[in-house]
C-alpha cells in the first residue's frame, strides 16, 4: 500500500487556503522534518560525551547511531495515525466546518469500530504501544517476561515520552495486538499506513542497522532530549509554513526523497536560530595568587592535574560565604567545563534574590571562560514567564543611570528568542537561577528528563548547597546521583562541612559507581575535595592553610525593644559622620516600617530599602545600586543604612561596618555576619524581635541559648565548632527543668517536620539511575495524592506573583503609562508583565481570587499571576477584598488581613 499523504501531522498556526480550509502539514513531512533536525542536533549540539554515552549503550558505530537517532526521532509522532487524533473535533476543517479527515472515515479501509473515536489514548502513548511490537518484528532485542529490559520496548517507551512523560511498561500480550486494548489505533488501512510511514522514515534516514545493545539511563536521557528538542524545533509554525506542500502532493518515494533534501537544508537553519550553537569552555589560564596558602592557590595548583588524570567530576568547596569563595567555585567550573567539553554553565542559588545578585559575577566569569557566542538567562520563579525578558530587564536595571559598570543587554537573547519559554530556557548556554530548577529534574514533573538533558551538557554550580532544609537535602542527593551517572561536572559550595556535605559526596560517588568506603569533607575551613565521575574515586588534596577572609566576629545580643535597639545602634554612625550598616527585619512590612521610622528619626542617616515584595524592576535597580553603594570600595560619604529582609543574606559583594538582625538560626546569622567589613565585623542580634515564619523555632531557640549575651568567635576556624554546639544533644542537659522541657518539645516538632519533609521528598523523587531496571516509566510515575500543591510544598514556600493595575494600565514613575488588556478580547503579553511582577507567599493571599478576566485566566503562563485592580483612596493605591487589603507604593507591596 502506498503512503497516504492526507494523514496530517500539523495544522495549528498554518492558516487557511483560498477556499477557507485549514492548511495542513502531512504527517510524513513532520516526521522527516524532525529526523532531519535530529541529525543536526547530533552533529552540532550534543557534546562528545553525550554522543559517546549513546554509542556505548547501543553498541554500534557512531555514524550508524546518528542514523538510528534520526530514524527514531522521525517516528515520535507515528501514534498520530489513529482515529482519535485524525478525527478529533478540534482538528483542521473545511470552510463549512467539516473535518478535513472526515472523508477517511467513509473509505472502506479506514472504517473503525464505534468505540474507536472515544479511545482516550494519547498519540504519544499510541506510539509507545505500537512501536514496541514493530521494533521486535525487525529484530530489536525483546523479552516476554521483562520487556522494559530490552531495546525494542525501551526505544518505544523513550519515544512515547516525547510529550514530557513516559508511559508504563507494555507487555507482549498488549503490544502484539494493541488494537484489542485501544481500538482507536484502528485496523486495516490505519495499520497499513503506520507500517508505510515506518518503512519510509527508515528508508529515507538510512537506519538499516539493528542495534543489539541496551538503553542505559544515560542514553535514555540523551536520546529523549534529542528527540524532544528536534520535535520542538521542527514544530515552529513560521518555518513549517515555508515548507508546506502543494495540494495533491502524493508522498511517493521520489517525493519523499526530494522533501528530505528540503528538510535537511531547513534543519541547520532551525538549529542555528536557537542561540544554542558554538558555546564552549576555553582552556583556563593559570592564575597567580598573591597568597600561596589560600583556597584559590590550593585549587589552582592541584585541580587541573586531578582532572587531567581522572577526568571531570565533583568539586566541593567549604568556606565562609564571600566573593572569593564564588570565584574559587567558578574557577573550578572552568577547569571541569574545559575538560568535559561542556557547552555552558548553570549557577544555582537558594533564592531568586541571590540569583539576581550573582548574575553580574557569573556573567563576568563567562566573558573570560566561555568561547563562541553565548546567551544568558535569569531562571527563577520571578523570571519564569519570559526568562529573556527578565534577563533584559535585569541588564537595563544594572546599566540605568550609570548605577554600575555591569554589561548591557547585548548578551541577553531577544524577547522573541526561541529560548524565551518555560521548558526551553534551561537549554541556554548560561543560566543563573535557583536550586529548584535542579531539584525538579529528579521529581516526576512534566519534562523532568529534559531538565536532566539540559544539565548533561553543562557544568552545574550549586552555591549554599545545603540551604534548603531536609526536603532539599534529600532531593539534592538524588540529583547528584543522576549527575554522576550522566558525568555532569558539579561544583558545590557550602559554608562548612558536616554530615550533609559528606552525604553529597557519597551520593555522587554512588552515582558514578564508586566504592562504599565513606569519604569525609575536611572539617577545617577553608577546604575542598574532588570526586571523579569516571570511577567515583575520592581525592583529598593538600588543603589551604589560610582562610579566605580571616576575621574576629563580635556578636552582641540585646534584649530591648527592637526599634529602640536599632536606632541606638545606628546613632554612633550618625554622630561619627560615616559608617555603613545593614538592618535585617523579618518581613517586608516590618522593613518598610523601619525604613520610614529611621528616615524620620535619624535625618543625618542615608537610609535605603530593598525587600522581596517590590516589583521585579525596582528590586533589581535597588540591588544594583546596593552593589555600588555598599561594595568594599563603594563610593559613599556619610553614614548610611540598608534596611532589608532575609532575602539579602545570600547576596555577595556587600560590606557593612555593622550588621543588625532579629533572631534566626545560627547558620543564617553567620551568613549575614559574613557581610561584615574589616578584620573585626560586628553583629547585633535583637532577642525581642520577631523571627521569620520560615525559621525553625527550635534552631532559633538553640542559637539564642548558645549565644547568650554575646560571643566573640574567630572566622572561619570556629564556625564548625559553634554550629556543632547549636545542634548538640548536650545543650538540653545544661538547662533547668522547665527550659529543657520547652526546648525538647521544640526539638521534637523539628524532628517530626524534618522526617515528614524527608519522607515526602523520598516519596516524590524519581528512582536513582541504578534503580530504574530499564523502566523509564518510573521517571514519570504518578502516585494518588500527588497534586501540584504537594510538589510546591516540597519545593519550598509556594509563591504567587502579583501584578498591580491602575485603571487598566501599568504605573511607571507615578504616571499611568503602558496599557494592558482589561477587556475580554485582548490577550495580555506575559513578557510585558515581567518587570512589574511582585512575588508574594501564597499564605498571605489565600482566598484572594484577583481581578482576572476570562482571557487572562485561560492563559497557562498567567496561572500563577494574581491580577489586582488598584484604586486611589486617601492619597494611596489600594485594593480591598473580603479578607485582605493590599497597599502598594514606591516602597513595595504590603498585605494586611482584615479582621
Amino acid at each position: 500500500m502506498s503512503l497516504d499523504s492526507r494523514l496530517w501531522g500539523k495544522a495549528a498556526g498554518l492558516g487557511k487556503n483560498a477556499r477557507g480550509a485549514h492548511r495542513t502539514h502531512p504527517l510524513i513531512c513532520h516526521l522527516l522534518d524532525t529526523a532531519a533536525v535530529a541529525e543536526v542536533v547530533w552533529d552540532e549540539l550534543l557534546t562528545s560525551h553525550q554522543r559517546s554515552v549513546v554509542v556505548g549503550a547501543l553498541q554500534v558505530p557512531d555514524q550508524e547511531v546518528r542514523a538510528l537517532a534520526a530514524f527514531w526521532a522521525g517516528l515520535h509522532d507515528i501514534g498520530k495515525i489513529s482515529v482519535p487524533f485524525q478525527l478529533h473535533r478540534s482538528g483542521p476543517k473545511k470552510a463549512d466546518g467539516e473535518l478535513l479527515a472526515q472523508e477517511l472515515g467513509g473509505e472502506q479501509g479506514y472504517r473503525f469500530a464505534a468505540d474507536a473515536a472515544q479511545d482516550r489514548q494519547s498519540h504519544e502513548a499510541a506510539a509507545h504501544w505500537w512501536l514496541a511490537g514493530i521494533f521486535e518484528e525487525i529484530g530489536y532485542p525483546s523479552s516476554k517476561r521483562r520487556p522494559q529490559s530490552q531495546l525494542s520496548h525501551a526505544v518505544a517507551q523513550m519515544l512515547g515520552g516525547h510529550g514530557g512523560r513516559y508511559h508504563p511498561t507494555v507487555y507482549s500480550k498488549d503490544y502484539r495486538c494493541p488494537v484489542a486494548r485501544h481500538p482507536g489505533l484502528g485496523t486495516s488501512s490505519w495499520e497499513e499506513q503506520r507500517r508505510a510511514h515506518f518503512d519510509e522514515v527508515r528508508r529515507v534516514t538510512g537506519a538499516t542497522s539493528v542495534p543489539q545493545g541496551r538503553m542505559t539511563p544515560g542514553a535514555a536521557v540523551v536520546l529523549t532530549g534529542l528527540v524532544t528538542l528536534s520535535d520542538w524545533l521542527a514544530s515552529i509554525e513560521v518555518e513549517i509554513r515555508a515548507r508546506l506542500r502543494e495540494e495533491g502532493w502524493a508522498g511517493a518515494p521520489e517525493d519523499l526523497d526530494a522533501y528530505w533534501k528540503i528538510a535537511r537544508e531547513a534543519a541547520l537553519r532551525l538549529v542555528q536560530k536557537t542561540d544554542l550553537l558554538g558555546t564552549g569552555f576555553a582552556r583556563p589560564d593559570p592564575v597567580q595568587c598573591a597568597d600561596e596558602t589560600s583556597l584559590l592557590a590550593s585549587m589552582e595548583g592541584q585541580l587541573p592535574d586531578l582532572v587531567t588524570g581522572h577526568g571531570p567530576g565533583l568539586v566541593v568547596v567549604t568556606s565562609s560565604p564571600s566573593e572569593e569563595r564564588t570565584e574559587a567555585a567558578l574557577r573550578a567550573a572552568a577547569v571541569l567545563g574545559h575538560a568535559a567539553g561542556a557547552r555552558g554553565l548553570f549557577y544555582a542559588l537558594p533564592t531568586g534574590s541571590s540569583a539576581d545578585s550573582h548574575m553580574a559575577q557569573v556573567h563576568a566569569f563567562a566573558e573570560q571562560a566561555l568561547t563562541g557566542p553565548w546567551r544568558s538567562l535569569l531562571l527563577h520563579s520571578s523570571s519564569r514567564l519570559k526568562p529573556a525578558e527578565a534577563a533584559k530587564q535585569w541588564a537595563q536595571a544594572h546599566a540605568t543611570g550609570d548605577v554600575s559598570a555591569e554589561p548591557g543587554e547585548e548578551w541577553a537573547p531577544a524577547a522573541n528568542s526561541w529560548l524565551n519559554s518555560h521548558h526551553r530556557a534551561l537549554l541556554a548556554p548560561l543560566g543563573t537561577g535557583t536550586v529548584d530548577e535542579l531539584l525538579q529534574a529528579v521529581m516526576p514533573v512534566k519534562f523532568n528528563v529534559m531538565r536532566l538533558f539540559a544539565f548533561s551538557g553543562k557544568v552545574v554550580v550549586v552555591d549554599e548547597a545545603h540551604a534548603r532544609g531536609a526536603w532539599g537535602q534529600k532531593l539534592m542527593l538524588r540529583f547528584l546521583e543522576w549527575a554522576a551517572a550522566l558525568r555532569i561536572p558539579v561544583v558545590l559550595a557550602a559554608m562548612s562541612a558536616d554530615k550533609s556535605v559528606d552525604a553529597m559526596l557519597a551520593a555522587y560517588r554512588r552515582g558514578a559507581g564508586g566504592g562504599r568506603q565513606p569519604m569525609v569533607q575536611p572539617r577545617r575551613l577553608p577546604a575542598w575535595s574532588f570526586v571523579d565521575a569516571h570511577s567515583g574515586g575520592g581525592h583529598l588534596p593538600w588543603q589551604p592553610a589560610g582562610a579566605v577572609r580571616a576575621s574576629t566576629l563580635s556578636i552582641k545580643v540585646l534584649d530591648g525593644a527592637p526599634y529602640d535597639e536599632i536606632q541606638a545602634a545606628l546613632v554612633p554612625l550618625v554622630e561619627a559622620g560615616n559608617g555603613r550598616a545593614v538592618v535585617y527585619r523579618s518581613t517586608p512590612a516590618e522593613a518598610i516600617r523601619t525604613f520610614r521610622q529611621l528616615s524620620q528619626n535619624l535625618p543625618g542617616l542615608d537610609v535605603t530599602l530593598v525587600h522581596e515584595q517590590m516589583r521585579n524592576k525596582d528590586r533589581w535597580r535597588r540591588l544594583a545600586a546596593c552593589r555600588k553603594t555598599f561594595s568594599p570600595h563603594g563610593g559613599i560619604s556619610g553614614p548610611s543604612a540598608l534596611v532589608t529582609t532575609p532575602m539579602l543574606e545570600h547576596v555577595r559583594g556587600l560590606r557593612f561596618d555593622l550588621v543588625v538582625s532579629g533572631p534566626a538560626p545560627l547558620a543564617d546569622l553567620l551568613a549575614r555576619a559574613a557581610q561584615g567589613a574589616g578584620d573585626q565585623p560586628r553583629l547585633v542580634v535583637l532577642r525581642a524581635d520577631n523571627k521569620s515564619e520560615l525559621d525553625d523555632a527550635a534552631l532559633v531557640r538553640r542559637t539564642d541559648l548558645v549565644l547568650g549575651a554575646g560571643r566573640t568567635i574567630s572566622m572561619p576556624e570556629e564556625v564548625p565548632l559553634l554550629l556543632d554546639e547549636v545542634y548538640a544533644d548536650e545543650l538540653v542537659d545544661r538547662l533547668g527543668e522547665a527550659a529543657a522541657r520547652e526546648l525538647q518539645q521544640l526539638d521534637n516538632r523539628r524532628t517530626v517536620r524534618e522526617r515528614r519533609a524527608t519522607g515526602s521528598a523520598g516519596w516524590l523523587q524519581v528512582p536513582g539511575p541504578r534503580e530504574l531496571d530499564g523502566d523509564l516509566g518510573l521517571l514519570s510515575r504518578d502516585h494518588p495524592g500527588m497534586e501540584p500543591e504537594l510538589l510546591s510544598s516540597v519545593l519550598g514556600e509556594e509563591m504567587v506573583h502579583v501584578v498591580c493595575l491602575y485603571p487598566g494600565s501599568l504605573l511607571e514613575d507615578g504616571v499611568l503609562k503602558e496599557k494592558l488588556a482589561h477587556d475580554s478580547k485582548r490577550r495580555p503579553k506575559p513578557g510585558q508583565l515581567v518587570p512589574y511582577l511582585i512575588p508574594v507567599p501564597q499564605r498571605l493571599v489565600d482566598g484572594v481570587a484577583g481581578d482576572a478576566n476570562s482571557v487572562w485566566r485561560d492563559m497557562a503562563a498567567l496561572k500563577t499571576v494574581l491580577r489586582l485592580n488598584m484604586t486611589w483612596e486617601d492619597g494611596t493605591w489600594v485594593r480591598t477584598g473580603e479578607r485582605h487589603r493590599f497597599h502598594v507604593s514606591e516602597l513595595g507591596l504590603t498585605v494586611d488581613r482584615l479582621p
